[in-house]
Protein backbone atom coordinates (compact mmCIF):
# COMPACT_ATOMS: atom_id res chain seq x y z
CA UNK A 1 0.00 0.00 0.00
CA UNK A 2 2.70 2.65 1.23
CA UNK A 3 4.59 1.67 -2.10
CA UNK A 4 1.33 2.25 -4.33
CA UNK A 5 1.11 5.97 -2.39
CA UNK A 6 5.19 6.88 -3.28
CA UNK A 7 4.65 6.09 -6.65
CA UNK A 8 1.39 7.94 -6.97
CA UNK A 9 3.06 11.16 -5.28
CA UNK A 10 6.19 11.08 -7.72
CA UNK A 11 4.19 10.73 -10.77
CA UNK A 12 1.63 13.46 -8.96
CA UNK A 13 4.32 15.95 -8.46
CA UNK A 14 6.06 15.28 -11.94
CA UNK A 15 3.05 15.97 -13.61
CA UNK A 16 2.21 19.26 -11.64
CA UNK A 17 5.99 20.14 -13.36
CA UNK A 18 5.36 19.41 -16.76
CA UNK A 19 1.75 21.11 -16.42
CA UNK A 20 3.15 24.45 -14.46
CA UNK A 21 4.80 26.07 -17.85
CA UNK A 22 2.41 25.04 -20.78
CA UNK A 23 1.16 28.14 -21.32
CA UNK A 24 0.97 29.53 -24.42
CA UNK A 25 4.67 29.95 -25.72
CA UNK A 26 6.05 29.54 -22.14
CA UNK A 27 9.43 28.71 -21.98
CA UNK A 28 9.60 26.46 -18.86
CA UNK A 29 12.69 25.99 -17.24
CA UNK A 30 13.08 21.82 -17.44
CA UNK A 31 15.85 19.78 -18.69
CA UNK A 32 16.65 21.01 -22.02
CA UNK A 33 15.41 24.55 -21.52
CA UNK A 34 18.22 27.06 -22.45
CA UNK A 35 20.35 28.49 -19.36
CA UNK A 36 19.97 32.64 -19.26
CA UNK A 37 23.29 34.03 -20.60
CA UNK A 38 24.82 36.39 -23.10
CA UNK A 39 22.89 35.76 -26.33
CA UNK A 40 24.24 35.25 -30.10
CA UNK A 41 24.42 38.92 -31.69
CA UNK A 42 24.28 39.27 -35.63
CA UNK A 43 24.46 42.35 -37.71
CA UNK A 44 22.91 41.96 -40.96
CA UNK A 45 23.88 44.83 -43.70
CA UNK A 46 20.89 45.12 -46.11
CA UNK A 47 21.57 46.69 -49.52
CA UNK A 48 17.94 47.52 -49.96
CA UNK A 49 15.21 46.82 -47.01
CA UNK A 50 11.67 46.89 -47.74
CA UNK A 51 8.92 47.98 -45.71
CA UNK A 52 5.54 45.50 -47.07
CA UNK A 53 3.34 47.83 -44.79
CA UNK A 54 4.15 51.17 -46.53
CA UNK A 55 5.36 49.85 -49.87
CA UNK A 56 8.57 51.86 -49.30
CA UNK A 57 12.32 50.77 -49.24
CA UNK A 58 15.58 52.46 -47.43
CA UNK A 59 19.25 51.67 -49.05
CA UNK A 60 21.99 50.54 -46.90
CA UNK A 61 20.22 49.62 -43.71
CA UNK A 62 21.95 47.52 -40.95
CA UNK A 63 19.79 45.35 -38.98
CA UNK A 64 21.06 44.32 -35.29
CA UNK A 65 19.72 40.95 -33.84
CA UNK A 66 20.02 39.94 -30.49
CA UNK A 67 19.00 36.21 -29.90
CA UNK A 68 15.68 35.71 -31.91
CA UNK A 69 14.69 39.41 -31.47
CA UNK A 70 15.70 42.64 -33.46
CA UNK A 71 17.22 45.04 -30.99
CA UNK A 72 18.03 47.84 -34.12
CA UNK A 73 17.32 48.75 -37.52
CA UNK A 74 18.87 51.48 -39.10
CA UNK A 75 21.44 53.06 -41.48
CA UNK A 76 25.11 53.38 -40.12
CA UNK A 77 24.38 51.57 -36.48
CA UNK A 78 27.58 50.53 -34.19
CA UNK A 79 28.05 46.78 -35.16
CA UNK A 80 28.77 45.25 -31.64
CA UNK A 81 31.73 44.08 -30.68
CA UNK A 82 31.64 39.86 -31.66
CA UNK A 83 29.05 39.63 -33.65
CA UNK A 84 28.36 38.01 -36.50
CA UNK A 85 28.21 40.08 -39.97
CA UNK A 86 25.58 38.81 -42.33
CA UNK A 87 26.66 40.71 -45.50
CA UNK A 88 23.24 40.62 -47.71
CA UNK A 89 23.75 44.51 -49.76
CA UNK A 90 23.87 43.07 -53.03
CA UNK A 91 19.93 41.61 -52.07
CA UNK A 92 16.57 42.54 -51.30
CA UNK A 93 15.49 42.17 -47.53
CA UNK A 94 12.04 41.40 -46.55
CA UNK A 95 9.66 40.02 -43.74
CA UNK A 96 9.33 36.19 -44.08
CA UNK A 97 6.33 35.00 -46.05
CA UNK A 98 2.56 33.61 -44.62
CA UNK A 99 0.58 30.46 -46.19
CA UNK A 100 -2.73 31.54 -44.22
CA UNK A 101 -4.26 28.47 -45.24
CA UNK A 102 -2.62 24.91 -46.17
CA UNK A 103 -2.40 21.38 -44.99
CA UNK A 104 1.15 20.27 -44.65
CA UNK A 105 0.09 16.81 -43.31
CA UNK A 106 -1.73 15.85 -46.12
CA UNK A 107 -0.30 14.82 -49.83
CA UNK A 108 -3.04 13.30 -51.80
CA UNK A 109 -1.78 11.50 -55.12
CA UNK A 110 -2.71 10.33 -58.44
CA UNK A 111 -1.04 6.91 -57.84
CA UNK A 112 -2.43 5.41 -55.87
CA UNK A 113 -5.65 6.86 -54.30
CA UNK A 114 -6.80 9.00 -57.80
CA UNK A 115 -5.99 12.46 -55.96
CA UNK A 116 -9.03 11.28 -53.44
CA UNK A 117 -8.38 12.08 -50.13
CA UNK A 118 -10.39 9.51 -48.77
CA UNK A 119 -8.21 6.70 -49.74
CA UNK A 120 -5.10 9.32 -48.72
CA UNK A 121 -5.99 9.42 -44.97
CA UNK A 122 -6.89 5.51 -44.91
CA UNK A 123 -3.90 4.74 -46.15
CA UNK A 124 -1.33 7.18 -44.77
CA UNK A 125 -1.35 6.92 -40.62
CA UNK A 126 -0.66 9.56 -38.36
CA UNK A 127 2.62 8.98 -37.84
CA UNK A 128 4.01 8.79 -41.84
CA UNK A 129 1.66 12.06 -42.19
CA UNK A 130 4.14 13.64 -39.16
CA UNK A 131 7.05 12.78 -41.21
CA UNK A 132 5.80 14.20 -44.23
CA UNK A 133 4.86 17.45 -42.50
CA UNK A 134 8.35 17.55 -41.41
CA UNK A 135 9.79 17.79 -44.37
CA UNK A 136 6.91 19.83 -46.30
CA UNK A 137 7.58 22.53 -43.00
CA UNK A 138 11.60 22.76 -44.07
CA UNK A 139 10.82 22.83 -47.86
CA UNK A 140 8.65 25.87 -47.00
CA UNK A 141 10.98 27.77 -45.29
CA UNK A 142 13.60 27.31 -47.86
CA UNK A 143 11.34 29.14 -49.81
CA UNK A 144 11.05 32.62 -47.40
CA UNK A 145 7.26 31.16 -45.62
CA UNK A 146 8.29 31.88 -41.77
CA UNK A 147 4.72 31.59 -40.60
CA UNK A 148 2.07 29.08 -41.82
CA UNK A 149 -1.39 28.84 -41.34
CA UNK A 150 -2.20 24.70 -41.39
CA UNK A 151 -6.24 24.43 -41.03
CA UNK A 152 -6.78 20.47 -40.61
CA UNK A 153 -6.82 17.58 -42.77
CA UNK A 154 -3.83 16.34 -40.57
CA UNK A 155 -4.75 13.12 -38.98
CA UNK A 156 -5.09 13.06 -35.34
CA UNK A 157 -3.33 16.04 -34.56
CA UNK A 158 -0.04 16.09 -37.18
CA UNK A 159 0.05 19.70 -37.09
CA UNK A 160 -0.02 20.56 -33.66
CA UNK A 161 2.54 17.69 -33.33
CA UNK A 162 4.83 19.48 -35.81
CA UNK A 163 4.15 23.30 -33.95
CA UNK A 164 5.55 21.52 -31.05
CA UNK A 165 8.72 19.64 -32.58
CA UNK A 166 9.24 23.50 -34.02
CA UNK A 167 8.55 24.82 -30.72
CA UNK A 168 10.83 22.85 -28.96
CA UNK A 169 13.79 22.89 -31.19
CA UNK A 170 13.91 19.82 -32.57
CA UNK A 171 13.55 20.75 -36.26
CA UNK A 172 13.60 23.87 -37.58
CA UNK A 173 10.04 25.01 -39.68
CA UNK A 174 7.97 27.85 -39.78
CA UNK A 175 5.63 29.36 -37.03
CA UNK A 176 2.87 26.71 -37.48
CA UNK A 177 -0.66 28.35 -36.46
CA UNK A 178 -2.20 24.74 -35.77
CA UNK A 179 -6.31 23.59 -36.16
CA UNK A 180 -6.01 20.41 -34.69
CA UNK A 181 -9.15 18.50 -36.71
CA UNK A 182 -11.64 20.08 -38.73
CA UNK A 183 -14.68 20.82 -36.49
CA UNK A 184 -18.00 20.22 -38.63
CA UNK A 185 -21.77 19.23 -38.74
CA UNK A 186 -22.16 15.36 -39.36
CA UNK A 187 -20.26 14.49 -41.95
CA UNK A 188 -17.74 16.57 -42.65
CA UNK A 189 -16.67 16.68 -46.40
CA UNK A 190 -17.17 13.38 -46.57
CA UNK A 191 -20.05 11.11 -48.41
CA UNK A 192 -19.32 7.48 -46.08
CA UNK A 193 -21.87 4.52 -46.37
CA UNK A 194 -23.59 3.71 -43.72
CA UNK A 195 -21.19 0.58 -42.94
CA UNK A 196 -17.98 2.82 -43.13
CA UNK A 197 -19.87 5.69 -40.76
CA UNK A 198 -21.54 3.84 -38.20
CA UNK A 199 -18.56 0.45 -38.00
CA UNK A 200 -15.73 2.32 -39.14
CA UNK A 201 -16.19 5.83 -37.78
CA UNK A 202 -14.92 6.91 -41.08
CA UNK A 203 -15.42 10.56 -40.68
CA UNK A 204 -12.83 10.47 -37.27
CA UNK A 205 -10.55 12.48 -37.09
CA UNK A 206 -10.30 13.94 -40.43
CA UNK A 207 -13.10 15.73 -38.86
CA UNK A 208 -14.36 16.30 -35.29
CA UNK A 209 -18.00 16.23 -35.47
CA UNK A 210 -20.42 18.86 -33.76
CA UNK A 211 -23.91 20.05 -33.90
CA UNK A 212 -25.60 20.91 -30.62
CA UNK A 213 -24.24 23.84 -28.64
CA UNK A 214 -22.41 21.60 -25.86
CA UNK A 215 -20.76 19.60 -28.56
CA UNK A 216 -19.49 22.52 -30.02
CA UNK A 217 -17.86 23.83 -26.49
CA UNK A 218 -16.54 20.56 -25.71
CA UNK A 219 -14.80 20.32 -29.61
CA UNK A 220 -13.29 23.58 -29.05
CA UNK A 221 -12.33 23.05 -25.30
CA UNK A 222 -10.72 19.64 -26.76
CA UNK A 223 -9.07 21.16 -29.92
CA UNK A 224 -7.31 23.45 -27.52
CA UNK A 225 -6.35 21.34 -25.14
CA UNK A 226 -4.39 19.16 -28.01
CA UNK A 227 -2.43 22.19 -28.95
CA UNK A 228 -4.29 24.11 -31.74
CA UNK A 229 -3.99 28.04 -32.29
CA UNK A 230 -7.02 28.45 -34.43
CA UNK A 231 -10.09 26.82 -34.96
CA UNK A 232 -11.13 25.89 -37.99
CA UNK A 233 -15.02 24.93 -39.03
CA UNK A 234 -16.89 23.35 -42.12
CA UNK A 235 -19.20 26.29 -42.07
CA UNK A 236 -21.59 25.24 -45.01
CA UNK A 237 -19.52 21.67 -46.39
CA UNK A 238 -23.39 20.04 -45.99
CA UNK A 239 -26.50 21.45 -46.17
CA UNK A 240 -27.34 21.48 -42.16
CA UNK A 241 -24.13 24.27 -41.83
CA UNK A 242 -23.93 26.35 -38.79
CA UNK A 243 -26.24 29.02 -38.11
CA UNK A 244 -24.86 32.43 -36.87
CA UNK A 245 -25.74 31.69 -33.82
CA UNK A 246 -23.15 28.78 -33.86
CA UNK A 247 -20.56 31.02 -35.18
CA UNK A 248 -20.73 33.23 -32.72
CA UNK A 249 -20.45 30.23 -29.79
CA UNK A 250 -17.28 28.97 -31.71
CA UNK A 251 -15.85 32.99 -31.87
CA UNK A 252 -16.70 33.53 -28.09
CA UNK A 253 -15.33 30.04 -27.03
CA UNK A 254 -12.21 29.85 -28.92
CA UNK A 255 -11.82 33.82 -27.59
CA UNK A 256 -11.40 31.57 -24.22
CA UNK A 257 -8.39 29.92 -25.36
CA UNK A 258 -6.48 32.63 -27.51
CA UNK A 259 -7.59 31.62 -30.75
CA UNK A 260 -9.53 33.19 -33.58
CA UNK A 261 -11.79 31.10 -36.02
CA UNK A 262 -11.02 29.81 -39.66
CA UNK A 263 -14.24 28.49 -41.86
CA UNK A 264 -14.56 26.75 -44.83
CA UNK A 265 -17.05 28.71 -46.82
CA UNK A 266 -18.36 27.26 -50.71
CA UNK A 267 -21.75 28.72 -50.94
CA UNK A 268 -23.28 32.16 -50.71
CA UNK A 269 -25.39 31.64 -48.04
CA UNK A 270 -22.57 30.76 -45.94
CA UNK A 271 -20.56 33.41 -46.41
CA UNK A 272 -23.29 36.02 -45.53
CA UNK A 273 -23.64 33.67 -42.31
CA UNK A 274 -20.08 34.10 -41.56
CA UNK A 275 -20.06 37.51 -42.48
CA UNK A 276 -23.19 38.25 -40.03
CA UNK A 277 -21.22 36.43 -37.28
CA UNK A 278 -18.25 38.51 -37.96
CA UNK A 279 -15.79 35.40 -38.46
CA UNK A 280 -11.94 36.26 -38.34
CA UNK A 281 -10.94 34.71 -41.70
CA UNK A 282 -12.52 33.46 -44.76
CA UNK A 283 -11.22 30.44 -46.34
CA UNK A 284 -12.27 29.87 -50.34
CA UNK A 285 -15.21 31.60 -50.62
CA UNK A 286 -15.39 31.82 -54.43
CA UNK A 287 -18.96 32.66 -54.67
CA UNK A 288 -18.54 35.58 -52.40
CA UNK A 289 -19.90 38.74 -54.46
CA UNK A 290 -18.87 42.15 -54.63
CA UNK A 291 -21.24 43.08 -51.99
CA UNK A 292 -20.36 40.72 -49.47
CA UNK A 293 -16.54 41.57 -50.37
CA UNK A 294 -17.40 45.37 -49.44
CA UNK A 295 -19.18 44.13 -46.05
CA UNK A 296 -16.25 41.88 -45.46
CA UNK A 297 -13.74 44.77 -45.58
CA UNK A 298 -15.63 46.79 -43.41
CA UNK A 299 -16.00 44.26 -40.95
CA UNK A 300 -11.86 43.41 -41.60
CA UNK A 301 -13.02 40.10 -41.97
CA UNK A 302 -9.64 38.51 -43.70
CA UNK A 303 -10.15 36.25 -47.08
CA UNK A 304 -8.15 33.26 -47.50
CA UNK A 305 -9.04 32.97 -51.01
CA UNK A 306 -6.87 29.57 -51.97
CA UNK A 307 -6.06 30.77 -55.69
CA UNK A 308 -5.06 27.96 -57.72
CA UNK A 309 -3.01 28.58 -60.92
CA UNK A 310 -3.61 26.75 -64.07
CA UNK A 311 -0.21 25.00 -64.59
CA UNK A 312 0.85 21.64 -66.47
CA UNK A 313 0.19 20.20 -63.39
CA UNK A 314 -2.74 21.59 -61.61
CA UNK A 315 -5.89 23.76 -62.68
CA UNK A 316 -7.88 25.00 -64.93
CA UNK A 317 -7.77 28.24 -67.36
CA UNK A 318 -11.53 28.89 -66.50
CA UNK A 319 -10.38 27.65 -62.55
CA UNK A 320 -7.49 30.41 -62.80
CA UNK A 321 -9.94 33.11 -64.35
CA UNK A 322 -12.70 33.20 -61.91
CA UNK A 323 -10.16 32.87 -58.88
CA UNK A 324 -8.30 35.73 -60.41
CA UNK A 325 -12.08 37.53 -60.78
CA UNK A 326 -13.05 37.18 -57.17
CA UNK A 327 -9.61 38.29 -56.22
CA UNK A 328 -9.76 41.10 -57.67
CA UNK A 329 -13.27 41.92 -56.62
CA UNK A 330 -11.78 40.91 -52.91
CA UNK A 331 -8.75 43.36 -53.31
CA UNK A 332 -11.41 46.24 -55.36
CA UNK A 333 -13.43 46.59 -51.88
CA UNK A 334 -10.62 46.88 -49.66
CA UNK A 335 -11.04 43.17 -48.52
CA UNK A 336 -7.72 42.20 -46.10
CA UNK A 337 -6.76 39.64 -48.76
CA UNK A 338 -4.05 36.88 -47.45
CA UNK A 339 -1.79 34.57 -49.50
CA UNK A 340 -3.38 31.06 -49.25
CA UNK A 341 -2.98 27.99 -51.21
CA UNK A 342 -4.77 25.09 -49.85
CA UNK A 343 -1.57 22.67 -51.13
CA UNK A 344 -2.34 19.35 -49.91
CA UNK A 345 -1.35 17.47 -52.92
CA UNK A 346 1.79 15.60 -55.15
CA UNK A 347 1.77 14.46 -58.89
CA UNK A 348 4.59 12.97 -61.27
CA UNK A 349 3.90 16.34 -63.20
CA UNK A 350 5.40 18.58 -60.39
CA UNK A 351 9.02 19.03 -62.37
CA UNK A 352 11.25 22.11 -62.80
CA UNK A 353 12.96 22.72 -66.45
CA UNK A 354 15.78 20.87 -65.16
CA UNK A 355 13.91 17.91 -64.62
CA UNK A 356 14.09 17.99 -60.42
CA UNK A 357 11.13 17.80 -58.61
CA UNK A 358 9.35 21.40 -57.76
CA UNK A 359 9.44 21.61 -53.66
CA UNK A 360 6.50 22.30 -51.51
CA UNK A 361 7.57 25.84 -51.49
CA UNK A 362 8.25 26.20 -54.70
CA UNK A 363 4.68 24.93 -55.45
CA UNK A 364 3.52 27.28 -53.12
CA UNK A 365 4.55 30.31 -54.27
CA UNK A 366 3.72 29.62 -57.41
CA UNK A 367 -0.06 30.26 -56.62
CA UNK A 368 1.79 34.24 -57.34
CA UNK A 369 0.58 33.85 -60.95
CA UNK A 370 -3.29 34.20 -59.92
CA UNK A 371 -2.16 37.27 -58.30
CA UNK A 372 -0.61 38.46 -61.66
CA UNK A 373 -3.66 37.53 -63.22
CA UNK A 374 -6.01 39.54 -61.19
CA UNK A 375 -3.95 42.79 -61.99
CA UNK A 376 -2.91 43.09 -58.56
CA UNK A 377 0.12 45.46 -57.92
CA UNK A 378 3.40 43.79 -57.00
CA UNK A 379 3.36 46.13 -53.29
CA UNK A 380 -0.02 45.15 -52.67
CA UNK A 381 1.25 41.39 -53.47
CA UNK A 382 3.58 41.84 -51.32
CA UNK A 383 1.41 43.16 -48.56
CA UNK A 384 -0.47 40.09 -48.61
CA UNK A 385 2.29 37.93 -48.50
CA UNK A 386 3.36 39.30 -45.49
CA UNK A 387 1.93 41.77 -43.45
CA UNK A 388 -1.78 41.25 -43.96
CA UNK A 389 -0.38 37.40 -43.44
CA UNK A 390 0.87 37.79 -40.42
CA UNK A 391 -2.38 39.74 -38.73
CA UNK A 392 -4.87 37.45 -40.42
CA UNK A 393 -2.61 34.38 -38.53
CA UNK A 394 -3.23 36.52 -35.23
CA UNK A 395 0.79 36.50 -34.77
CA UNK A 396 1.57 40.41 -35.22
CA UNK A 397 0.12 40.83 -31.78
CA UNK A 398 3.08 38.81 -30.30
CA UNK A 399 5.65 41.04 -32.25
CA UNK A 400 6.29 38.53 -35.24
CA UNK A 401 6.46 40.21 -38.72
CA UNK A 402 8.08 43.41 -39.27
CA UNK A 403 11.30 44.09 -39.07
CA UNK A 404 11.29 46.22 -36.25
CA UNK A 405 13.33 46.80 -33.08
CA UNK A 406 11.13 44.45 -30.88
CA UNK A 407 10.12 41.89 -32.93
CA UNK A 408 11.33 38.29 -33.93
CA UNK A 409 14.16 38.09 -36.44
CA UNK A 410 12.97 36.01 -39.14
CA UNK A 411 14.17 37.94 -41.89
CA UNK A 412 14.68 36.53 -45.41
CA UNK A 413 16.49 37.97 -48.51
CA UNK A 414 15.98 38.20 -52.17
CA UNK A 415 17.28 38.81 -55.51
CA UNK A 416 15.85 41.88 -57.36
CA UNK A 417 13.23 43.94 -55.99
CA UNK A 418 9.70 42.51 -55.14
CA UNK A 419 8.11 46.15 -55.47
CA UNK A 420 9.30 46.77 -59.19
CA UNK A 421 8.75 42.53 -59.87
CA UNK A 422 6.78 40.14 -57.55
CA UNK A 423 8.79 37.15 -59.13
CA UNK A 424 11.89 38.50 -57.09
CA UNK A 425 10.42 36.40 -54.56
CA UNK A 426 10.71 33.32 -55.96
CA UNK A 427 14.49 33.87 -55.43
CA UNK A 428 15.10 33.61 -52.20
CA UNK A 429 18.80 33.15 -51.37
CA UNK A 430 18.69 33.76 -47.26
CA UNK A 431 16.35 32.77 -44.29
CA UNK A 432 16.71 33.38 -41.05
CA UNK A 433 14.03 32.36 -38.51
CA UNK A 434 14.08 32.80 -34.71
CA UNK A 435 17.38 34.75 -34.96
CA UNK A 436 18.94 31.63 -36.49
CA UNK A 437 20.42 30.87 -40.42
CA UNK A 438 18.42 27.99 -42.02
CA UNK A 439 19.45 29.50 -45.65
CA UNK A 440 22.56 31.30 -46.61
CA UNK A 441 23.90 32.21 -50.37
CA UNK A 442 20.99 30.50 -51.67
CA UNK A 443 22.01 26.85 -49.64
CA UNK A 444 20.31 25.35 -46.70
CA UNK A 445 22.35 24.56 -44.08
CA UNK A 446 20.42 22.79 -40.84
CA UNK A 447 23.42 20.94 -39.42
CA UNK A 448 23.46 23.34 -36.45
CA UNK A 449 20.12 23.72 -36.42
CA UNK A 450 19.09 19.75 -35.31
CA UNK A 451 19.46 18.61 -32.06
CA UNK A 452 18.87 15.59 -29.64
CA UNK A 453 16.44 17.24 -27.67
CA UNK A 454 14.24 20.23 -26.92
CA UNK A 455 16.55 22.98 -26.58
CA UNK A 456 14.21 25.40 -26.14
CA UNK A 457 12.71 23.48 -23.34
CA UNK A 458 10.00 20.66 -23.03
CA UNK A 459 6.97 22.60 -22.23
CA UNK A 460 6.38 24.67 -25.16
CA UNK A 461 3.75 24.41 -27.33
Amino acid sequence: MLKRIAILTVFVVAAGGLLAGQGRGGRGAGPGAQAAGPQKQTAIRAGRLIDPETGTAAANQIILVEGDHITNVGANLPIPQGAEVVDLSGLTVIPGFVDTHTHEAMTYKEMPENNIYYYTYVADPTPLRSIQAASNAMQLLSSGFTVVCDVGNNGLYADTALRQAIEQGWIPGPTVIPSGLIISTTGGQFTPSPEMYKLHNIVYPEYLEANSRDEIVKAVRENLLFGAKVIKICLDCKPWGYSVDDIKLFISEAAKGGAKVNAHVQTRDGAQRAIDAGLHVISHGQQITPEQHAQMAQKTIYLASTDTPFTNYRGSENGEKHAAEELRSAWEKGVPVTFSTDMDYWNEKMKREDGGWLDRGELTIAFLKTWKAAGIPAKDILKALTITGYKAADVYKDQRGPIKAGYFADIIAVQGDPLANIDAVRSVQFVMKNGEIFKRDGKITIDKLLHPGPVNGYRRR
